[in-house]
This record gives C-alpha cells, sequence and structure tokens, in this order.
C-alpha cells in the first residue's frame, strides 16, 4: 500500500539532501514536490495545500541543530503531520454495551458483507465476545446467503429472516433474539448501492432510529479514491456515522482517501482491510501508517500479528525442544503455517524497517512456502523427527518425486532448514540480535 506515495516522497527529500539549512527557497521546492506526490496519490486538493502549507510554517520556524540534517527535519515534520492528518489516536470501538450495536453502511461493493464477518470474527477471537450477524441487505439475492457462508467459516450465527422485506423489523427482532440467545455483540449487515440514492438514505436512516446503534461504521472501497471522499460526506451527513473502514487497502497504491477522509468528515478511520482473508482486518493506526508511508517499517504491528498466531503453550513447548536442540521437521512445518496466517507475505516483509524500499520491485511470492511443505509432508515420521538422517541420497531422492520437486529443491529445505535450526538455537541462548520491541512484549 502507498507504494507510488512513498516513493515520490523519497524523491522529494532529496532536494533537501546536500543543503546546509533550511531556507524559504528549498523548503518552497520541496513542498511543491510533496503537494504533486500527495495529488498523484489521489489526495484531496485542499487537505494536500493545507498539509503543505502546515509544514511549510514548522519547517521555516524550525532552529535547525547542527546534529540534524535538514532533509531528516523535514522528514521528522512530514511524519507528525500526517499522524495528525490521518487522525492522531488510535480510535477504539464503542463495545461498553450490551449488547454492542454496530451497524454496517456503505456502497454496493464496498466489501460490508465481508468486513462484517471480519469484524465479527476478530473481536469473537480477540474481545471475547459473542456476535450475532444479521442479513439485512435485502435486494441482493446472495447477500444472505454470503452472510451464512461467512457466519459458518467463522462459527459465528446469522440472523435472517427469507422472505421479509422489511429491514427495520429485521433489524428489531435480530436484537430481540440476540437478547434471547446472550449474544452480547450484533453486526447489521445493510443493502448498498451502486451509487447513493434517496431510498437507500431513508432505509438505513430508519434502521439507525430504530434500534440506536452504538456504532456506525462507513465502509468504503479505498481503490475509489476521491468518490470515496465524497460518498463518505454524504452518508455522514444522513447517519452521522462513528467511524469510517477502508477496505482493498492492500491492493491500492495511491491511498489518497485515507489521507483525506478523516479531515474532510472529521470521523477516525477505525479498520483498515488488507487482503482477502478472514484475518485481514488491522486497527488503524495513525502513527503506524506514517511509519510505513514514509518507508519506516511497522515493527510494532508486524510483533502483533506474531504474537497472534504463537500462544503460550506452543512456545513454552518450541522452547523445551530447543534446549534439548530437538527441533524437527514437524515444528519446521507449524512455523511456516503460522507465518502463513499472519497475512500477504510481501506486506508482512514491507514491516520490517529498510526492507520496503529493497523489494519494491522484487515478485514476493505468496505460495512461495509449498515446495518446502510439499517436501516435509514427503517425510516418514522418523525423518521428521530425526533430520540427522536425510544425509542419505536414496532418501532425497525419494522425497523429490513424492513432493514433485527437483533434489536441488530437496537440498535447499534441508539447509534452509539446519540453518533456522541454528539461528533458533542462538535466539534461545540469548546470542541473537532481537526484533526491536519483541522483547518488551514477551
Amino acid at each position: 500500500m502507498f507504494e507510488n506515495l512513498s516513493d515520490r516522497l523519497e524523491r522529494s527529500f532529496k532536494l533537501l539532501k546536500g543543503e546546509g539549512k533550511i531556507s524559504e527557497i528549498n523548503v518552497a521546492e520541496t513542498l511543491k514536490d510533496v503537494r504533486k506526490a500527495l495529488l498523484d496519490a489521489d489526495v484531496n486538493y485542499k487537505v494536500a495545500k493545507t498539509f503543505t502549507d502546515t509544514v511549510k510554517d514548522k519547517a521555516l520556524g524550525q532552529n535547525v541543530l547542527k546534529a540534524v540534517k535538514p532533509s531528516e527535519l523535514m522528514v521528522k515534520i512530514v511524519h507528525d503531520e500526517l499522524v495528525t492528518l490521518m487522525g492522531g489516536d488510535t480510535a477504539e470501538l464503542n463495545l461498553k454495551n450490551n449488547p454492542t450495536i454496530i451497524l454496517m453502511s456503505g456502497l454496493q461493493g464496498s466489501g460490508k458483507t465481508t468486513f462484517s464477518g471480519k469484524l465479527a470474527k476478530m473481536l469473537k477471537d480477540k474481545k471475547g465476545k459473542k456476535p450475532l450477524l444479521v442479513a439485512g441487505d435485502i435486494y441482493r439475492p446472495a447477500a444472505i446467503e454470503q452472510l451464512r457462508v461467512l457466519g459458518e467459516q467463522i462459527g459465528v450465527p446469522v440472523y435472517a429472516e427469507e422472505g421479509n422485506k422489511k429491514p427495520v423489523e429485521i433489524a428489531q427482532n435480530a436484537i430481540k433474539q440476540a437478547k434471547k440467545d446472550g449474544n452480547d455483540l450484533v453486526i447489521i449487515d445493510t443493502a448498498g448501492r451502486l451509487a447513493v440514492d434517496e431510498q437507500m438514505m431513508t432505509e438505513i436512516a430508519a434502521i439507525k432510529k430504530a434500534v440506536n446503534p452504538h456504532e456506525i461504521l462507513f465502509v468504503v472501497d479505498s481503490m475509489t479514491g476521491q468518490d470515496a471522499v465524497n460518498t463518505a460526506k454524504e452518508f455522514n451527513d444522513r447517519l452521522n456515522f462513528t467511524g469510517v473502514v477502508l477496505t482493498k487497502l492492500d491492493g491500492d497504491t495511491r491511498g489518497g482517501a485515507a489521507l483525506s477522509i478523516r479531515t474532510v468528515v472529521d470521523k477516525p478511520i477505525k479498520f483498515v482491510g488488507t487482503g482477502e482473508k478472514m484475518e485481514a482486518i488491522d486497527p488503524f493506526h495513525p502513527k503506524r501508517m506514517a511509519d510505513r508511508i514514509l518507508g519506516m517499517g511497522d515493527i510494532v504491528s508486524l510483533v502483533e500479528k506474531a504474537q497472534e498466531q504463537f500462544d503460550e503453550a506452543e512456545t513454552r513447548r518450541l522452547n523445551k525442544k530447543l534446549a534439548k536442540n530437538q527441533f524437527d521437521y514437524s515444528d519446521f512445518l507449524l512455523q511456516i503455517q503460522q507465518i502463513k496466517k499472519m497475512g500477504s507475505m510481501k506486506d508482512l516483509v514491507s514491516m520490517i524497517p529498510g526492507v520496503s524500499k529493497a523489494i519494491k520491485d522484487v515478485e514476493v511470492k505468496e505460495d512461495a512456502f509449498k515446495p518446502i511443505e510439499a517436501i516435509i509432508l514427503s517425510m516418514t515420521p522418523k525423518e521428521r523427527s530425526h533430520p540427522e538422517i536425510l544425509n542419505n541420497s536414496v532418501r532425497k531422492a525419494r522425497l523429490a518425486k513424492g513432493s514433485g520437486t527437483s533434489l536441488i529443491e530437496v537440498n535447499k529445505v534441508i539447509k534452509q532448514f539446519e540453518e533456522m535450526r541454528k539461528m533458533m538455537k542462538k535466539v534461545k541462548a540469548g546470542k541473537a540480535p532481537q526484533i526491536p520491541g519483541l522483547a518488551a512484549r514477551r
């Protein structure tokens, strides 16, 4: 995400490299390029102008320390203003009520139904909630079935009334059912249209009035650019929603909606969708997003994603095996499977500071682990638990044939395993360098 914007901003800051001090001329030249970068990223024109004017005032008002280069100072000022532009603090959901009622709104195709499922799964898994999904889209034939499939996939009940064409009544009945069944969270999926129309607005406003939701989330496809901002304004004027959800941010190289919406509607971005998997949902952290836009990575989110997959019991089990130098191919396979659950490989790698630029033009294959998994799954239980016996050419040839790979790939996997085994041993002994912030979160 934000790849083009990141590249353009980096080029803009280079204009100040080699300058001894900040001046009105070099700041103006740099910010002219920054403004172009923002406009190319589809940031609202007024937002881009106000942003660069603010940065200019702050930059010219700074007394540059000798230890701080002008380009570094400009990056710092732009970073701080990006954080402010995107809302400053992370906005939390209001989950204090029982049941908490969340009303979803947005145009057709924005990803409301899928996001409803993602949100239900996240709050169930991380907050211990007992959600009920409500099929309130009575117009799209596949909407109810889609929600049912998602509900079954994540283990969450779905309330629907086949044949009932009154969405207000459906929502009210669903809340009664939730109270009866002990569901402490109700997420109401609503109908969308291809464009904003009076019937849709009247209908969702009626649902809001009838159920008095604690949260109204406006879901928008971030790839629609400025149209997303304009649509958000129309919905907010009618619903006064509490937060924004940006979907498909993983495929958006412009990202202007994320930088404009907060200012235009004065409502926080609460979540972003970063992929098709049900786990691909992240709370929106303005500071972390600013870090990523400026190529600084996002190590905190990376560590959090890792912690979500590696539970304490599994970590203790692995530590015992490491202490006895018994890390084997079954453990290796488990590590791979847990890493895959964390999300898109390119997205994960881009969170590591300094790596984002290095892989900019590199194709990071999502199926890179498939050959490794195939080779390990072709091993006998004895071979997995006793890696040392895989020095036999006959065994290696059998693995290559069984996995549909080559002898070269088998040898490569064996080498990768041995390197990981050595690294894990060093980490256990405290000799390997730690990821910043990881030690504090253990």
